[in-house]
């Protein structure tokens, strides 16, 4: 399987009140860290934005959301639409707590065809899953819908069995997740 990967930063961060995306986290930018952890598993690097941002790195490519935006699923329909690879490895940039052996676990259950969501409580985690480049269609679907929820798409998917759920359990929920405000930093 070849894979890609993307980082999400296109949320507005209305309950964080500034750009998550350069929120200062352990001496450095949370880009920095989440583009770490992408690069150690591949250099086919995408970030995913609304409009270009200032800190793009050298080796990842910006993918800019087609207005309207519609969240994560315009930056997902777009990576897999450009992507030349397998898999696509998504990737929000505010969930700081995921590691780079928890994000390969997800990427070792995808195969090409077939992606791989951590469900937790029930419920796909879609911004760090692998999907595969046979969803595009899909996804290019979704966005012509009223509800533009990642989760329908990751069930739809499931239910093609172009997705393998993968079971998280509690001890390792806290790996996945995000930060609304600057005190879930501290915590």
């Amino acid at each position: 399987m070849t894979l890609s990967a993307v980082l999400l930063v296109g949320g507005e961060s209305a309950r964080m009140g500034t750009d998550k995306a350069t929120l200062d986290w352990r001496g450095r930018p949370l880009w920095d860290w989440q583009l770490e952890r992408l690069r150690a598993l591949t250099s086919n690097i995408f970030v995913s934005a609304r409009s270009a941002v200032s800190w793009l790195p050298a080796d990842a490519q910006l993918v800019v959301d087609e207005p309207p935006s519609r969240g994560p699923l315009s930056g997902l329909t777009a990576s897999l639409a450009m992507m030349e690879t397998d898999c696509l490895l998504a990737l929000a940039v505010d969930m700081p707590f995921i590691t780079v052996a928890r994000l390969k676990k997800i990427c070792n259950c995808a195969k090409s065809g077939l992606g791989a969501a951590p469900v937790i409580n029930g419920k796909a985690e879609p911004l760090a899953t692998v999907y595969p480049k046979s969803a595009t269609s899909i996804f290019v679907k979704a966005l012509e819908r009223t509800d533009h929820s990642v989760q329908r798409v990751i069930r739809e998917l499931t239910t093609l069995q172009l997705m393998r759920e993968i079971p998280i359990g509690d001890a390792d929920a806290r790996f996945f997740r995000s930060i609304n405000y600057r005190a879930d930093l501290e915590t």
